[in-house]
């Protein structure tokens, strides 16, 4: 921290922006007020309202398109307008994007993938027409969540991160025994250390 002291000082005159004070500090508000108690989408919302914000958006898996109804549900009930986009949105084909053939249709593990890439870019540009405040990520793909935080106007939190093997609990799988031996098989093969 010595060697950056200038970082340090940088981000200090941010938290000055009003708008950068009032998200770190109703983000400290909620963190204290539910502290192990409140689920994430309860922090979700109650950040929400101490924002006074009314339109989110919920960028979401199509593969997750139950969760989203009902996440959607929920943040409507608790008052929001809410605008929701799956990532399948403008049917773009795989290869228009640069995806080689042997990497549309079926996985390489043998799952049926299809052909038209995910478009999170549409997703962001989408609900920046709807002016939505606050957009959660639901199950975003990895790389393809990093294109929507980048074209997102709004905001962005994360509701659930995409991990097929763990029902989108990332942390789960690394927690147990074997989840630490598959990491351990996997780098002894590759000899990272």
């Amino acid at each position: 921290m010595n060697e950056y002291m200038n970082v340090i000082e940088k981000t200090r005159q941010e938290y000055k922006k009003p708008l950068v004070r009032k998200l770190a500090s109703n983000a400290g508000i909620v963190e204290a007020s539910g502290y192990i108690e409140w689920p994430r989408l309860r922090e979700i919302i109650e950040f929400s309202r101490l924002m006074q914000y009314k339109k989110l958006g919920v960028a979401f898996c199509i593969g997750l398109q139950e969760e989203a109804a009902i996440v959607s549900k929920i943040l409507e009930e608790a008052g929001f307008e809410v605008y929701s986009v799956n990532c399948k949105v403008g049917a773009i084909p795989k290869e228009d994007i640069g995806i080689p053939k042997e990497y549309q249709g079926t996985s390489k593990t043998g799952y049926e993938i299809g052909y038209v890439t995910c478009n999170p870019i549409g997703q962001a540009l989408l609900l920046a027409e709807a002016e939505t405040e606050l957009n959660i990520a639901l199950g975003l793909c990895v790389g393809h969540d990093s294109l929507f935080f980048k074209y997102s106007k709004a905001p962005v939190t994360v509701l659930a991160a995409k991990d097929r093997t763990s029902g989108h609990n990332p942390l789960g799988f690394i927690k147990t025994h074997y989840g630490r031996k598959y990491f351990q098989k996997l780098l002894s093969k590759q000899n990272i250390k």
